[in-house]
Order: structure tokens, then sequence, then C-alpha cells
């Protein structure tokens, strides 16, 4: 029996008389949460109990690459454009009790397990178009000291095996966008900020360069396709991505660009990476689609008033279908985001059972918020958390197939009028549907 069963076997009596284990626990809760504009829904789709379909041109999807120890997300554009946003290895398993599940198993590295899921779903098999770090932590992007075997010597230095480097050596890159490049010290210095990944990936970028002539650019706050179809555009001119924050830096309603860290010249005090996260929505024709890493930390200035970074960003923010919320759910999603982005699908990549508390499930769940029925799908709900929020309301807004983790498969049709948002077994590679619900986009005018 594996760790996994085993505490799924441990808890199996307690959650009957709580909230259920596995999919069984709210049989109707899917029906009644996507009733709306679902004709099938959950456990019910005809997807279900199959291999996910296959990307076909003019669809965009994100695949939220579930490994129990990071975040990646890989981008199928409606081109076949591809990006694997994200790519991570972090010592997450070493939580112990707030550990997740790692799955499909241990025997692989997060890397090693994200570029075999991408070279089953790439309509261009290993060939990847973009790789971008959404920001310097080890749960994004790798880190050294940790990874596969042993590290790579190059030209004196020590890569370790870790995050895109280790996925590199089953993928290749085209192109890369990271928040830094080339100098990595703006806005702040490097004894300012997380040095752990930042060493890491600027090693990485360096290597893929000479190997592969990887070609990258600065990520530009305000820019409008910056992240662009480079194989067939103009059949899609419906379809584009808007950079919408970065560096501390967000874009605002009047195309400006505001600096959220103007106050930092001379400053010498430790600034949390996360403030810098990268930032993107997409829009294809009636669909939107934001996610923004984990954008979600305090600031707290030299006069000694702190902002919340989520504060500063959601006035400049429409509603959007699904969203990723910022910082995998963890004390994050504040009112005023929540309030402006009014998503139809919440989703979350988890690595720790810190994420997701019950503050923000409240408040994604509020209806005074905003109105209306919603997902949220998270990549694991586990059964821990399921006893210690037993009887909560928001339960019934949660996809129930998360209590057995997963990936997850956002599908937009062509032109973007509905989507489709499936579960996928993370349990082996056999790309089994465990759930799917199908949603018609808000900007259609019908839900």
């Amino acid at each position: 029996m594996n760790r996994r069963d085993f505490v799924k076997s441990a808890l199996a009596v307690p959650l009957m008389g709580a909230v259920g284990t596995g999919r069984a626990a709210c049989p109707q809760a899917a029906e009644r949460r996507v009733g709306d504009n679902a004709p099938y829904q959950g456990s019910k789709h005809p997807f279900v109990g199959k291999p996910l379909p296959p990307w076909k041109p003019g669809e965009f999807q994100v695949h939220f690459i579930y490994t129990g120890v990071a975040e990646s997300m890989f981008w199928i554009m409606p081109d076949g454009t591809t990006m694997l946003l994200d790519c991570a290895d972090h010592q997450a398993w070493t939580r112990g009790k707030l550990a997740v599940w790692v799955l499909p198993n241990g025997n692989r590295y997060a890397g090693e397990w994200i570029a075999r899921y991408v070279s089953r779903v790439n309509p261009n098999k290993t060939d990847v178009d973009y790789m971008m770090l959404s920001h310097h932590h080890s749960d994004h992007g790798g880190m050294d000291g940790w990874g596969a075997g042993q590290p790579i010597d190059w030209k004196g230095q020590k890569i370790w095996r870790s995050g895109f480097m280790l996925a590199a050596e089953t993928l290749k890159f085209r192109y890369g966008f990271d928040r830094g490049w080339p100098n990595f010290n703006e806005p702040v210095p490097d004894e300012q900020g997380d040095t752990e990944c930042l060493n890491h990936i600027r090693k990485t970028i360096a290597y893929l360069q000479e190997r592969d002539g990887l070609k990258m650019e600065r990520f530009e706050v305000g820019a409008v396709n910056q992240v662009a179809m480079r194989r067939n555009a103009a059949e899609y001119p419906s379809f584009k991505i808007t950079n919408i924050c970065g560096n501390g830096k967000i874009l605002c309603r009047d195309g400006s660009v505001k600096d959220l860290f103007d106050w930092m010249k001379g400053y010498k005090g430790w600034i949390n990476e996360n403030c810098f996260s990268l930032g993107l929505m997409v829009q294809y024709g009636p669909f939107r689609f934001y996610t923004a890493g984990d954008f979600a930390e305090q600031m707290k200035k030299p006069d000694g008033t702190r902002v919340w970074m989520e504060d500063c960003i959601a006035p400049e923010l429409d509603p959007v279908d699904v969203a990723k919320m910022n910082h995998h759910g963890c004390y994050s999603m504040a009112k005023s985001i929540v309030s402006a982005l009014q998503a139809r699908v919440w989703t979350a990549c988890v690595w720790d059972k810190v994420h997701l508390p019950e503050v923000t499930l409240e408040r994604l769940a509020d209806r005074s918020f905003y109105p209306g029925p919603r997902l949220i799908a998270p990549g694991v709900f586990t059964p821990k958390k399921r006893i210690e929020m037993a009887g909560r309301p928001f339960l019934a807004d949660i996809a129930p197939e998360s209590f057995e983790a997963g990936h997850m498969v956002l599908t937009v049709a062509p032109g973007g009028k509905t989507y489709n948002y499936a579960y996928v077994t993370a349990d082996d590679e056999s790309m089994k549907v465990t759930g799917a619900y199908d949603f018609i986009a808000r900007g259609d005018g019908k839900s």
C-alpha cells in the first residue's frame, strides 16, 4: 500500500460521517452548481473514463499539471503555438503532515514528470515554443541544491537538474520570457531578493541559449501579444494575450503602467519575490482567463504603511471565466480581486495543505461579492481539509474530483464561446478523465 492509499484508507471511516470520501462525497453537488449552463457535469460527462480528447486546431488549452510538489501549466494556443509556464521542482514533500500526495509517484523528479506529460499532449511532440517563469521561486522554476542525479558541470558552474533544466533534457524551447533578463537585478539587486531560484534559472537560461539557441526576451508589462501565436495567428484574430503585471508594475485601464515600487529608490530591505510575479490576461472571443503567479503579497513601505498587491490591481481588472488563484490560494484572493474577477471557475495548483485555507474559500464562495454559481477547482482537496472544514457552505462549490487529486485541463472551443474544464487522473499516465464540466463563456451573453 503506497502512502496515498494509506492516508485514504485511514481516513475513510471518519470521513463518511463528515463530508464523505472521493467523488461519492456529494454526488449531486456538481449538478447543483453547474446546471445553469452545462448539459453534462462532473461524473456524468461523456468524457469520463476515457482518455482526454487531444487538442484540435482552433482550441485554446491550458493543462494545470499536478505533481504535488510544484506549479506548472502547459498552454496550447489556437494555432498550435505552445508554452510551458512554470516548471518547478520543490522540496514540498519535506513538509511532513502538510505535504500532499506526490503523483504519479516519487520515482521521478517533478521536472521529468512534467516533460513526460507535455510530450503526451503537445501537438509538436517535444518542441515547445515558449518557456516562461512567473517569478524566481523554487516551486515555480526549480532550484540549486535539489534535483535528479549529479548536477551538470558547465563553464565551471554546477547546474542542478531541476525544474526547467531537467525538463529541457526532453523538451526543446525556442523562446523564453523572464521578468529580470538580461541582468536579473531589477527592480531589486540580488542581495535584496530570493537568490536560490534566481541563480538556478540564470544559469539554466544561459546554458539553453548556448545549447539550443534559446532566444530570450524581457517581459514587458502592458504589451499585447508579446506572448504571441507564431504558427498561424492570422486565422484567429480574436485571440490575444495582454501582459498585466510584472516586476511590481501593473497595467491600468487607461493603458498606462503604474510602478507599485516607485518608492524603492535607495531602499535596502528584503522584498519577497512574489511581488514581481508576471501576470497575463487571455481573451479569445467572449472568453477570458486570468493568471498572475503568486501576485498576492503585502508591501511594507519605508514609512510603515502597508499595501496589498491584489488591492492595487483589482480596480484594473474585469470579470473573467476562469482564474488561477494567486499564490496557490494561500491566504490570497482578497475581497477586492474576487469581486473584480467574478470567475465562473477558480483553479489552483496546490502542493501543500496550507494552500486554500478556510478564509480564502469563504471569499471565493461569498455570493455578496458577486452572484451566481461557481466551481472551485484545485488540483487536490485533501481528506484532512475535508475533516477540518466539515459542514462549511463553500464545500458545495468545490469540485469533488479534487478529492482524488489530478491534472486539470481547460479547453476553450474555437472562437471562445464555450469551454470545458476537465480533471485527468495523475495516478498514472493514462490521461483518463475523472470528471468534466461544460460552460458557456460569460461574454457571450448566455450565462
